[in-house]
């Protein structure tokens, strides 16, 4: 069967980066194979795609094998927010491990290309700041983040692996905190949690002291860094660091979303996660030198594009938000 020159699989392509990534590869020009089985994607995340003749959605878990006909692949198929990824952590685990292990089962038999979509978590709470990919890391295998943190290490010794073994031509990049429209609502992670309970009122929960720090890409600007990286020769595998070297204080983010919000919340502490790292920062000299990429959009901009998202989802859903209270 000849395979049309630019089909794409995105797996995951329902949830917040895979949507992103379909609607830019859409926009590109190529046909989309959008493969999801909604356990954190959502079919409102692609709806406005539904309609475009290049874009095709199919229901399916990928720790189960899949029969298509593609020429590239972005695995992106996993849970990432703690919340999410804590419900089921063996399935967590099986989705990480079988599903990388039936998508370069799949990418060998097509002789595509495909990208794993890791993480930072990979570097655990690091005791090298900010991690380059050479650092190995620090990560608890027996904790409770570890079926989300061992799982994308394994994924990523599969990649090499099937690279060394069968030559398969692979990309692996390594994932920070981003954020954006489309965010799931309830994930958990700190952007969304701060944005809802401001818009809604409540108090902002603030793990800690507020003193930790992460660096916080906006999604549009790490797109352009997948989609850099698949076009990349075939000798830059990866691992890839991509997301924004510019650290923010979860303090800072909390009072800067308070100001963008107009919210009279207030701040509340609560004690740490366990194994929740201190510093998460990427060193993206690789990515800058071999991609030319590096973010654009800065911290201030992001939020509000994505605050707007988040009131308007609330407002939709008949939720108190900042637009309905007039705070």
């Amino acid at each position: 069967m000849r395979i049309p020159r630019n089909r794409i699989l995105v797996t995951g392509g329902a949830g917040f980066l895979g949507s992103h990534l379909c609607e830019r590869l859409i926009a590109d020009g190529h046909s989309v194979l959008c493969v999801d089985n909604y356990f954190t994607g959502t079919k409102e995340n692609i709806a406005h795609l539904l309609e475009n003749h290049q874009f095709e959605i199919m229901r399916h878990d990928v720790t189960h094998p899949l029969f298509v006909e593609v020429n590239e692949i972005y695995n992106l198929a996993c849970p990432a927010s703690p919340i999410h990824y804590q419900c089921d952590p063996v399935q967590t685990t099986k989705t990480s491990v079988m599903g990388a292990i039936n998508m370069l089962g799949l990418a060998k038999r097509l002789k595509a290309k495909i990208l794993q979509a890791s993480t930072s978590e990979v570097y655990g709470d690091p005791l090298l700041h900010p991690q380059p990919e050479s650092y190995r890391g620090n990560v608890n295998p027996i904790g409770p983040r570890a079926c989300y943190d061992e799982g994308k290490r394994c994924a990523e010794t599969l990649f090499f692996d099937y690279y060394r073994q069968h030559n398969l031509r692979i990309r692996v990049v390594r994932i920070f905190n981003t954020y954006g429209p489309r965010m799931h609502p309830n994930d958990g992670r700190v952007v969304s949690n701060f944005i809802v309970q401001a818009l809604k009122g409540e108090p902002i929960t603030l793990y800690g002291d507020g003193s930790q720090t992460r660096a916080f890409c906006y999604v549009d600007d790490l797109i352009e860094g997948f989609v850099r990286m698949m076009a990349a020769p075939d000798d830059i595998t990866g691992p890839m660091n991509l997301g924004n070297p510019v650290e923010t204080s979860i303090a800072e983010l909390a009072k800067s979303i308070v100001d963008l919000t107009g919210s009279s919340s207030r701040i509340v502490h609560r004690p740490l996660p366990i194994d929740d790292p201190i510093q998460r920062c990427p060193d993206i000299s690789q990515a800058s030198a071999l991609l030319d990429w590096k973010p654009r959009t800065q911290l201030r901009m992001g939020l509000q594009r994505t605050i707007a998202y988040f009131d308007r989802l609330l407002t939709e859903n008949g939720e108190a938000s900042r637009a309905a209270t007039g705070n």
